[in-house]
C-alpha cells in the first residue's frame, strides 16, 4: 500500500507541475504595474521605495481554479543599486506553490538617459499537495492520508533590464536551478522539475500633449514545450492619475483594465479577462486587483515602465 501512495502522490505531482508549466506561473494581466515579479532588475529603476500586491481569481465559475497572491518591495539604494524581494503564494486544487526571493540590481549608464540593470535573486520555492482536498473514489483509503506532502528547496533568477525615460526592455529566466521535487527521499522516481522559464518585457510611453500619455507595452512567456504566450497591452494614463487599459493575449484572452493613484502615494488597478478559449463555456472570466504604496514619489518626475 505504501507503493501505492508514492505512486498516486507521483501522477499527482506530476500532473500538478504541468498544469503550472501550461500556466506559466506566475501570471499577471496588470504585469506593468507589478514588474519587479517578473524581473529583478527592475529594483532601483525607479527612485522611491514601493510596495505593491497582486490578487488574481483566475477562471471563476471552475472549481479548484487557480488563486495568485503576490507581495513585493523594492528601492533604489544610491544612483547606481537596488534591492528588493517578493513573496507569492499560487493555488491550483489541493496543490500549492510559495515562494520567497530577495535580489540585488546594479545599474549602468550607457547613455545620458539611457540605463542598464542587472539582477540576481535567490531564495526559497515550496510545492506542496494537500491529501485533506483530495477525495477518493472509496473513503477512507489508505493510498492517500490527509497531510500536506512537499519539499523545500532553493530557487534563483537571472535578469536585465535596459530603461529610458520613454520606453524599457527586459528579459529574465526564473527558475535557473532547475530542482526536481521529491516528496519522499531522493531515490523515489520523479518527473517533476523547475523548468526554466523566460520572460521578455518591453514598452514605450509616448506624450500626448501636457495631461495625457499612450503606453503599448507587450510581455512573452516561454517555457518549453508549451507554446509562447504574448500579452499586447495599450494604457491611456491621464496626470499619471487615471489610466485605461486593454491587453490581448494569445489563445487565451481579451483584458480591460482600470486604475486611479491617489496623491502620487496610494495605487489601485483592477482588471477582468474574457476567456477566448474553450474554458469560456464554463468559466465567467477572470478578476484580477493591484494594491501599491510608494514612498518618496513627490516631485522626482516622469519614471520609466509603471508608475
Amino acid at each position: 500500500m505504501e507503493t501505492t501512495r508514492r505512486i498516486l502522490l507521483l501522477v499527482l505531482a506530476t500532473l500538478a507541475f504541468a498544469a503550472v508549466r501550461a500556466q506559466q506561473l506566475p501570471q499577471l494581466t496588470q504585469y506593468q504595474f507589478n514588474d519587479y515579479i517578473f524581473n529583478p532588475a527592475v529594483a532601483g529603476t525607479r527612485p522611491f521605495f514601493e510596495v505593491r500586491s497582486g490578487h488574481r481569481y483566475q477562471w471563476v465559475g471552475i472549481q479548484d481554479a487557480p488563486r495568485t497572491f503576490t507581495l513585493s518591495g523594492a528601492t533604489a539604494l544610491g544612483t547606481n543599486m537596488g534591492v528588493g524581494g517578493y513573496l507569492f503564494t499560487d493555488h491550483v486544487g489541493p496543490t500549492r506553490r510559495t515562494g520567497v526571493q530577495f535580489s540585488y540590481a546594479y545599474h549602468l549608464r550607457l547613455t545620458g538617459h539611457l540605463k542598464l540593470s542587472l539582477a540576481l535573486s535567490g531564495g526559497l520555492l515550496q510545492f506542496l499537495i494537500d491529501g485533506s482536498k483530495i477525495q477518493l473514489r472509496d473513503a477512507g483509503d489508505p493510498a492517500m492520508d490527509d497531510q500536506l506532502r512537499g519539499e523545500l528547496m532553493p530557487d534563483a533568477k537571472f535578469g536585465f533590464m535596459l530603461y529610458h525615460p520613454q520606453y524599457w526592455f527586459g528579459a529574465s529566466a526564473p527558475q535557473i536551478l532547475r530542482n526536481k521535487v521529491s516528496f519522499f527521499d531522493e531515490s523515489t522516481g520523479s518527473l517533476s522539475r523547475m523548468e526554466d522559464h523566460y520572460y521578455i518585457t518591453g514598452g514605450y510611453r509616448a506624450a500626448l500633449g501636457t495631461d495625457w500619455s499612450l503606453e503599448p507595452s507587450f510581455m512573452v512567456k516561454y517555457v518549453d514545450p508549451v507554446p509562447p504566450k504574448v500579452d499586447l497591452t495599450l494604457t491611456m494614463r491621464y496626470k499619471n492619475a487615471m489610466w485605461l487599459g486593454a491587453s490581448y493575449r494569445t489563445n487565451d484572452a481579451w483584458c480591460a483594465m482600470v486604475g486611479y493613484w491617489f496623491r502620487e502615494a496610494f495605487q489601485f488597478g483592477y482588471s477582468y479577462d474574457i476567456i477566448t478559449s474553450n474554458l469560456r463555456n464554463y468559466s465567467a472570466g477572470t478578476h484580477e486587483v493591484m494594491l501599491a504604496i510608494t514612498f518618496g514619489k513627490q516631485g522626482v518626475g516622469p519614471q520609466p515602465m509603471a508608475e
